[in-house]
């Protein structure tokens, strides 16, 4: 498939690079996108809560990650080779397979120009009321950056010097990457490349192939050899590693799938596992139902029978606001904290 039709735009005189053509950049930016060219960034629910005082997200609370110093952004807002029925991002748009390297932004004119919307969506709070303006103005200078909220973000090509570039800049402290598993080329890239992220994210929704193409919609003929491709990175990797479960009620979180989903667990031996409900929100509202949301409690059970199976992981905490409980790995131990971790 080729980067052109109603979504993408090669159609940029002065460097000729992917672009989201205009009618979609309207459509995000109406959803408090910021676009540039083919990435984009957006203030998350928590940490536009963190500006008032009001929560933290739960990657503060496991990991000590400050929310209103956390960049969300990708350099693939709409490239995928999924189409998920839980995502609740714009999958309907997704329109690629391909983002060949001589029509991609450069890592540092992708950070600065997201760095620049993101600072236009902060702008906005500094005149609401009971707002932290002392977090506002830390908010500026991320910390933190999640390259994940839309897209797959190792479909970019530059993606290594994308990480390194993050880690160069003076605030960076961590830099956490989620992916689908459907590059696992761009995984082990990242290795042979001195790239690796803080943490590298593996979504896990599926213990069989049938289960994997029903969830996840994949394009690729060979997703779930793919995935598994993934799945093997995650056990050597030299950085922290997270499968995370995405439950979702009549698709994946009965008990018989439990020894299924442990099989995969001790072929990816990762620190961590964190085991969430669908959240009905979003685009996904127009593919599953409130319905197919767990409560807290039927998390929580999932996740003890799941450990059950499992010899070296025990339940390190939970989010009942986010609906996640996680796992940690006592055989391949770590600091949960990132600033522990780190120094």
């Amino acid at each position: 498939m080729s980067c052109s039709g109603e979504v993408y735009s090669h159609n940029n005189f002065e460097n000729n690079l992917i672009q989201i053509t205009p009618s979609i950049k309207r459509k995000l930016n109406k959803a408090k996108y910021g676009v540039y060219n083919h990435s984009a960034v957006e203030l998350c629910h928590w940490t536009k809560k963190s500006f008032s005082d009001e929560g933290t997200c739960y990657k503060h609370k496991f990991y000590g990650i400050s929310t209103h110093r956390c960049m969300e952004m990708t350099p693939a807002a709409l490239n995928c080779e999924n189409r998920c029925i839980y995502c609740w991002r714009p999958t309907e748009f997704y329109d690629t397979l391909e983002m060949p390297s001589h029509l991609v932004d450069d890592p540092e004119t992708i950070v600065q120009s997201l760095l620049e919307e993101r600072r236009k969506l902060i702008v906005g709070f500094y005149g609401k009321k009971d707002i932290n303006l002392s977090k506002l103005d830390e908010s500026l200078f991320p910390e933190h950056y999640a390259i994940s909220l839309s897209g797959e973000p190792t479909m970019y090509p530059k993606l290594p010097e994308l990480i390194k570039y993050l880690f160069r800049l003076k605030a960076t402290k961590s830099i956490f990457l989620v992916t689908n598993g459907q590059e696992p080329e761009m995984l082990y890239r990242l290795a042979d490349e001195n790239a690796l992220p803080t943490q590298i994210y593996l979504s896990t929704n599926a213990s069989t192939k049938n289960m994997f193409f029903k969830i996840n919609g994949p394009k690729r003929k060979d997703a779930w050899e793919r995935w598994q491709q993934s799945l093997k990175f995650i056990s050597q990797a030299k950085t922290r590693t997270v499968l995370r479960f995405t439950l979702i009620r009549n698709f994946n979180n009965e008990s018989r799938f439990h020894q299924n989903f442990a099989k995969l667990i001790d072929i990816g031996r990762p620190h961590f596992i964190e085991i969430k409900s669908y959240m009905h929100i979003g685009m996904s509202t127009n593919r599953l139902e409130h319905s197919n949301m767990l409560e807290m409690e039927e998390v929580r059970s999932f996740a003890q029978q799941l450990n059950s199976k499992l010899s070296n992981y025990f339940v390190m905490d939970e989010s009942v606001a986010s609906r996640i409980v996680v796992l940690q790995n006592q055989e391949r131990l770590v600091s949960r904290w990132i600033e522990e971790y780190s120094q």
